[in-house]
């Protein structure tokens, strides 16, 4: 008889120990923002579609709340994923990158045209809910639901690593943070050349106003000289030796011969603040016939008054309990970006180019220092009047890194002759 085969031990499967209960807490928190961010993708396509089709409002609050909370989730994810590796990058990096690039694209499309960002918000919306979908299947190996969507399994295993906090720390103050400095300047540098038509400019070394000069065959001139409220005083000392004797100088400033505003708007602290001068204390035309050539508040709707007196409490007073609830209670017109742009830019443009057509008939040179905002309309009337441009003169308003700069050997920054 044979004898028995040996009996080989057979060991026991090696027992894994279940998730500790910290990380199950981390990875339903992760699974709620990642919920979260599907949820402000889909309701912002509703929204957006409703508005594009219909209309329809509907869900334009919610689609609000959602994304105010949804950009704080983000920066919140975004300073885990420097602190500790347990946050998964390669599930919640592309959802913020994502977010960061679809707010960056807004800006240009704001600056050229702002007319198409219902369109842009709808591709981008469904851009969101197509990658959080594609990141659930990712995680699951397909289409299929599980609560938690970020499981324990998918989380790190260390909770801190200084090297991974010492690399999130380079990339972002070495890489991420100067490119988005550069890039929100480059934007505010062109929607500056852009909404002024190049009258005001922003270059390195600060902010360059444009004057132009025109010239109309009969030889009367109009010299426009844009303005800003802030600026170095040697700014102001250019714009008030730009009249002659002769001139006629059309002034800006909106009048309240009924005291229809309950408070002023100041510029002063700010001024004080950057080490400038104030445009109402330092601009100082001693030649020339100077005329206020302006509307009045009364020739404001009463939606822009109510606007321009919320406003000026909030800044005669600070956002304080006081001013917090007029504040809350405030309920704008449903037209009321078009009546401010209607009153404080257009209405005030026509009011000037009728003083200057009447004043036309007795006067041959003319200087306009307004609001740079108003110059391109402004330059475009008075040239279907038969003017043209001669010359144009550049002068800092602003310089970066200096405080109210003096000489007017350095306020200058290019002249140049236009034959045309």
């Amino acid at each position: 008889m044979a004898p028995p085969p040996p009996l080989i031990p057979v060991s026991s499967p090696r027992h894994v120990p279940p998730p500790q209960p910290w990380r199950q807490l981390v990875a339903g928190s992760l699974s709620v923002c990642l919920g979260l961010f599907l949820a402000g993708g889909v309701v912002s396509l509703l929204d957006d579609s409703l508005v594009l089709w219909s209309g329809v409002h509907l869900l334009t609050a919610v689609s609000g709340i959602l994304t105010f909370v949804s950009f704080f989730a983000l920066l919140l994810l975004y300073g885990l994923i420097g602190i500790t590796p347990l946050i998964p990058k390669r599930i919640f990096l592309p959802v913020i990158f994502f977010n960061l690039l679809a707010l960056l694209a807004m800006f240009p499309t704001l600056i050229y045209h702002h007319t198409w960002m219902l369109q842009l918000d709808w591709i981008l919306s469904l851009i969101q809910v197509a990658l959080v979908l594609g990141i659930v299947c990712r995680l699951w190996g397909g289409f299929r639901f599980r609560w938690p969507v970020v499981g324990a399994k998918h989380l790190g295993i260390r909770l801190f690593s200084g090297r991974n906090l010492l690399v999130f720390l380079l990339l972002n103050v070495l890489f991420l943070l100067p490119a988005l400095v550069g890039y929100l300047a480059l934007c505010v540098s062109l929607a500056a050349g852009h909404f002024t038509d190049g009258f005001l400019a922003l270059r390195p070394g600060g902010l360059v106003m444009q004057s132009r000069k025109y010239v109309r065959d009969d030889g009367k001139t109009v010299l426009l000289f844009p303005m800003s409220h802030i600026a170095e005083s040697d700014f102001y000392q250019a714009v008030s030796q730009s009249s002659s004797s002769n001139s006629v100088v059309l002034l800006e400033g909106v009048t309240d011969e009924q005291n229809l505003l309950t408070n002023g708007l100041s510029y002063k602290r700010a001024a004080k603040t950057l080490g400038l001068a104030e445009q109402h204390d330092d601009l100082n035309i001693l030649q020339g016939e100077l005329v206020r050539a302006d509307v009045d508040v009364q020739d404001f709707t009463p939606g822009t008054i109510a606007l321009l007196n919320m406003v000026g409490l909030v800044h005669a007073q600070g956002l304080n309990a006081s001013t917090l609830l007029p504040l809350m209670q405030y309920s704008p017109p449903p037209d009321v970006e078009q009546q401010l742009l209607d009153d404080i830019l257009l209405k005030r443009n026509v009011h000037l180019l009728q003083e200057l057509r009447e004043r036309l008939k007795e006067s041959d040179h003319f200087v306009i220092p307004w609001g740079a905002i108003h110059m391109p309309g402004i330059s475009k009337e008075i040239q279907k009047s038969g003017f043209h441009l001669v010359e144009t003169h550049e002068y800092f308003s602003i310089r970066f890194g200096s405080k109210g700069h003096k000489g007017s050997d350095a306020r200058k920054v290019q002249d140049s002759g236009i034959a045309k």
